[in-house]
């Protein structure tokens, strides 16, 4: 369906008709929903991890015999190491419009060409090294990222099955996630590396490993900066090793900043500012704005549930989950790749409001994206 003629789905095709993105959206639900079914056979009784992981590994990699779906993000990390790399240049500082006839550029989205980096300095200079090696093929540089997301997919998956006390389920959880494949061995989106390091935090803390649980945090926020909402939580949570995590923490993030002082300047600490002028039609405040309500009321669940965070997290249990869930609600920039944000933190909690609601949120980002 990506791939038939006059489908918008695949990045660059032109909308002819709708029935390609119909069918397309018609088999993403089917896949979901059979899904949930199989989450919910498996919660009644575990499964051996081999067949589980099995499965996982073909679902999240089917989606890379198609084309790129739905976004370009994908040239965006190409062109911000192309800048450093191919340009010399700092890709904080220096927009992508600057180089037009960058190949990397043409392929982004005109709307980003005019945007610094919008990424964490760990990422950004993965991408740089990464146009190093890579060439000058658009196709072949959409491809290496999609080929790495799924790979990180699938880490991700075992990962969160290795904090888990369900082991199958949470690998399940994750890995059998048809919104997951899409965005990730569809799309290539980055999102997958800020999960990993961050459910990796919570697999070396469970195992007593608290100094590398430490530096995970700090690299997964050297990503994106959301795990910096999460970590206080953490560290209430693990008193006792809550020293040894921040100690870790701490080290890593200097050897992060001291290394982009060097290569960045003091640009890229302004790196999510851009992204607070942006709004996206699936966010709650932009639901509200078109109800005629405040938009700021989408800040509201958040507020109200931090002090219950904070006691949760004071008694032993930090709900992850929730937190990152209702800072998405809060959020005036939400796509469908950010369930990644969410369905793998509740994958690892012993939560059932966090699994629903990790669905619920996996449901409706399911349509985001596709052009009907």
């Amino acid at each position: 369906a990506a791939g038939a003629p006059g489908s918008a789905i695949r990045v660059g095709a032109r909308e002819l008709r709708d029935l390609p993105a119909a069918v397309f959206l018609g088999a993403a639900a089917a896949a979901f929903v059979l899904y949930v079914l199989a989450l919910w056979l498996l919660h009644r009784q575990e499964r051996r991890l081999a067949a589980v992981f099995a499965i996982a590994a073909a679902i999240q990699l089917v989606p890379l015999a198609g084309p790129l779906l739905l976004s370009r993000d994908v040239y965006s990390y190409w062109a911000y190491g192309r800048i450093a790399e191919d340009h010399g240049a700092d890709a904080y500082r220096v927009l992508p419009a600057h180089f037009p006839n960058d190949p990397a550029v043409r392929a982004t989205a005109p709307a980003w060409r005019r945007t610094a980096s919008v990424y964490g300095p760990v990422f950004t200079a993965a991408s740089t090294g990464l146009a190093a090696v890579s060439g000058d093929s658009t196709e072949t540089n959409a491809y290496v990222y999609r080929v790495l997301a799924a790979c990180g997919m699938i880490g991700l998956a075992a990962v969160a099955s290795v904090a888990a006390a369900r082991r199958a389920f949470a690998l399940a959880f994750v890995g059998w996630n048809p919104l997951l494949a899409l965005q990730f061995a569809g799309g290539g989106h980055n999102d997958v590396w800020l999960a990993l390091f961050l459910v990796g935090a919570l697999a070396l803390a469970a195992r007593g490993r608290s100094l590398l649980s430490g530096a995970s945090w700090a690299v997964a926020a050297g990503v994106k900066w959301v795990p910096l909402v999460l970590l206080p939580l953490s560290l209430l949570a693990s008193r006792q090793t809550a020293l040894r995590i921040a100690l870790g923490f701490v080290v890593a993030a200097a050897v992060i900043c001291v290394g982009s002082f060097a290569v960045f300047g003091t640009a890229w600490l302004g790196a999510v500012l851009p992204l607070t002028h942006r709004h996206s039609a699936y966010a709650l405040p932009s639901r509200l704005g078109q109800a005629g309500l405040p938009r700021s009321l989408a800040l509201l669940p958040f507020l109200v549930a931090v002090p219950w965070l904070v006691r949760s997290a004071r008694r032993g249990r930090p709900r992850f989950a929730l937190a990152t869930l209702l800072m998405l609600c809060a959020s005036p920039w939400l796509l469908p790749w950010y369930a990644a944000w969410v369905v793998p933190l509740a994958a690892v909690e012993e939560d059932a409001l966090a699994w629903s609601l990790a669905l619920a949120l996996s449901i409706y980002l399911l349509p985001d994206r596709i052009p009907l």
